[in-house]
């Protein structure tokens, strides 16, 4: 667990480097094959590989197109034009997004901690947002913040489907399948609007890109998927957010980036909202 945080917190400042050298889309697209190849790799040296059957193909196909092919272009997309502390903030509010879905689409109950966690949550990301911390004029920084709030609500529209879904392999399993299928879109988009056979790989790229695919991307996907069979949901839950704490103090050390008053206030906010829904849902799970 302790990895995991911190190589996906450090990944930040990580991918802020990187797409100094290689464009948003092949960026994305490069992440998700090397990560599709090693997860490949390993589950085909552990014999668990298998192809996947028709009852789980519409987890695949969701997890493929919104968590990994539109999140990741969107927020690398995002990351371009935002600081990376502040992406890290706005990218980990899926979990409240994710509450209002549930309570409509799944009848979930929203009790009186989710309620609050909500209210503090989106009190955060108003005050991220607030004309005295944030230049509404600034058409790139808008377009960025979007693009990372909706890579967020794209993630929480997934987990509220896997929450529904009865799994026939393992998350583990269809990982691989659903990298190579998200892939696809990604490589397409890359192709047209950028140029990835332009592109003059450096040792500093080539290191970036072995963090996020091996590490960042299939390390990572099975060091977790390990972590929340061993542990109890509500430690899994709280340990999360560990990631943008990481995140956005890993991007203050190694680029320099200056938080501010907004970003802070807004952080705590969005920080206890998560984890006054974390624990709620936790302790229910466990219940």
């Amino acid at each position: 667990m302790g990895a995991v945080i911190v190589v996906w917190g450090c990944n930040w400042p990580i991918m802020k480097i990187a797409l100094r050298e290689i464009e948003p889309l092949t960026f994305a697209f490069a992440r998700l094959a090397m990560g599709a190849i090693c997860l490949f790799a390993l589950l085909a040296a552990t014999g668990r590989l298998r192809l996947p059957g028709r009852a789980d193909m519409p987890v695949v196909l969701s997890v493929a197109l919104l968590q990994l092919a539109a999140f990741m272009a969107l927020i690398n997309l995002g990351l371009a034009r935002v600081d990376a502390g502040r992406s890290v903030i706005l990218c980990y509010t899926t979990l409240i997004w994710v509450t209002p879905i549930a309570a409509i689409f799944l009848d979930e109950r929203l009790t009186k901690a989710k309620a609050a966690g909500l209210a503090l949550g989106l009190g955060g990301i108003v005050t991220l947002f607030n004309p005295f911390g944030f230049d509404w004029r600034n058409e790139a920084a808008l377009a960025g913040n979007a693009m990372l709030l909706g890579a967020a609500f794209l993630w929480a529209i997934t987990i509220v489907h896997i929450k529904t879904h009865r799994f026939a392999l393992t998350p583990l399993q269809l990982a691989p399948w659903q990298m190579i299928i998200g892939t696809l879109p990604v490589a397409v988009l890359a192709f047209v609007w950028e140029d990835p056979l332009a592109l003059r790989p450096s040792a500093n790229l080539w290191l970036t890109l072995a963090y996020n695919g091996p590490l960042a991307t299939a390390f990572t996907l099975w060091a977790w998927t390990t972590v929340t069979r061993a542990l109890p949901a509500i430690t899994t839950a709280m340990a999360s957010l560990a990631v943008p704490v990481v995140g956005a103090l890993s991007s203050m050390v190694v680029l320099n980036e200056a938080i501010g008053t907004t970003n802070i206030v807004g952080f705590a906010l969005i920080l206890a909202g998560l984890a006054a829904i974390s624990a709620e849902t936790a302790t229910r799970a466990k219940g």
